[in-house]
């Protein structure tokens, strides 16, 4: 029963909030580096691995979507597995969603800083990277302690303004009449092919990260999945067609290390390099926007239920929000920008994202068995779009690398202890 005395998160998030929560969890870095990747992995085919790629997102989104519809208090997928598979499993989610959106916010940090240097070569200097590390994360910490409105609205914004410059880029790109250029020949062999949905199935991923306030949304049942879906559809959209549009302008794109930067400047010349330059830093600002606004909102629910540090739950008295969760994520992320690095990031990120996407698909088949009558979006034959989920993880397991396996094991180790500490309350 919910304390009077206690105060408590508002509901203020509406249904176009979550959608850009959606985008901005994940359109991040990756889209201004994916291009050239794809090109050397498959070559010309590269635009049909987006649609592969698509197809397998779209059934982890199905997946999201259903559960998610069912739950309006805080904590996403956390909630989702320690109500569909026990509280062991809950907390292995939460350790492994927690520690992915950590590294992955310190990496788009540092990257807003590397593209900063296009304008002012000296940010990257250890000094001045430090004090704009702070100044970047410190004022969106404030800005979302200060309110879950201010920082649904800043998410919001930072959304449209991200999209304006790829939307520019992808209209300038169609609409160009030069002479195509001809990509160098590459072999699209099943190990490339492979790789290529790899990298695109984790460059979709983050949007899990808007079902964590489900507590402050005014309607999750109807909105998570129309978010989820929208989302889908902008995002596959997007990356798709700069593809395409790199593709057309950047002659060896394979051995491109800026990508959609280049594309900009065949178009345009020099000034839209640096117009997509500043798109970059957009992007990664309003990707850490979205980050604070989902991810503190996960201790807070896993302290809220004895599952972690009781000071995680704290709510503040005037601003309605989680001001301790949200002031130690940022915190972290600021102290693994300065010290951490994206190699790091890409390997907790790869490994660990098969695991909350597999407890999530057997929490779908439990919860479809514990809650028949459930008030919610009822994913057309969820069951078998959770056992294909299944089996899509059991494929990329067989991919991932000695470290990949070192690194779950590692997290399992901290969640399970985690657990065996306040199993008994």
């Amino acid at each position: 029963m919910t304390d009077p005395a206690k105060p408590q998160l508002v509901r203020v998030l509406g249904r176009w909030t979550m959608v850009a929560l959606v985008i901005n969890g994940v359109i991040g870095s990756g889209i201004f580096g994916l291009p050239d990747d794809l090109v050397r992995f498959v070559g010309a085919a590269a635009p049909w691995a987006y649609v592969f790629a698509t197809i397998g997102v779209a059934i982890y989104m199905g997946v999201f979507a259903e559960l998610g519809s069912q739950f309006r208090e805080a904590g996403g997928p956390y909630l989702f597995a320690r109500e569909g598979c026990g509280r062991f499993w809950g907390i292995q989610m939460g350790w492994f969603i927690w520690l992915v959106r950590l590294t992955a916010a310190a990496a788009n940090a540092n990257l807003f800083v590397v593209y900063l240097g296009e304008f002012w070569p000296g940010v990257t200097a250890p000094a001045p990277r430090i004090a704009l590390l702070v100044l970047l994360l410190g004022g969106l910490v404030i800005t979302n302690i200060r309110g879950v409105g201010h920082g649904g609205r800043l998410s919001n914004f930072l959304t449209t303004a991200k999209l304006v410059p790829i939307s520019l880029l992808i209209l300038a790109g169609l609409l160009w009449t030069g002479t195509p250029v001809t990509q160098p020949h590459v072999e699209a062999t099943p190990a490339g092919w492979m790789n290529a949905v790899l990298a695109l199935l984790f460059a979709f991923g983050g949007f899990e990260a808007a079902l964590m306030p489900l507590a402050e949304g005014k309607d999750p049942r109807r909105d998570i999945p129309f978010a989820l879906f929208t989302g889908l559809l902008v995002i596959a959209g997007c990356l798709l067609l700069t593809q395409i549009v790199a593709m057309r302008t950047v002659p060896d794109l394979a051995g491109s290390e800026r990508p959609l930067a280049d594309a900009a400047r065949a178009l345009v010349g020099p000034i839209g390099a640096g117009f997509i330059a500043i798109g970059a830093m957009v992007s990664t600002s309003g990707y850490l926007s979205a980050q604070l606004v989902g991810v503190p909102r996960q201790t807070y629910a896993m302290a809220e239920r004895g599952d972690f540090p009781k000071n995680f739950g704290l709510v503040h008295a005037r601003f309605r929000t989680p001001w301790v969760s949200i002031l130690i994520w940022g915190g972290l992320v600021l102290a693994l920008a300065i010290y951490g690095n994206f190699i790091w990031n890409a390997i907790i990120s790869a490994g660990a994202r098969l695991v909350t996407y597999g407890i999530a698909c057997v929490a779908l088949i439990r919860l479809r068995k514990l809650r028949p009558q459930a008030d919610a979006f009822r994913l057309p034959a969820g069951p078998l779009v959770a056992l294909a989920g299944l089996a899509l993880c059991a494929v990329l397991v067989g991919q991932m690398s000695a470290t990949h396996a070192v690194v779950i094991g590692l997290i399992a180790t901290i969640g399970a202890a985690n657990w065996f500490a306040v199993r008994r309350n």
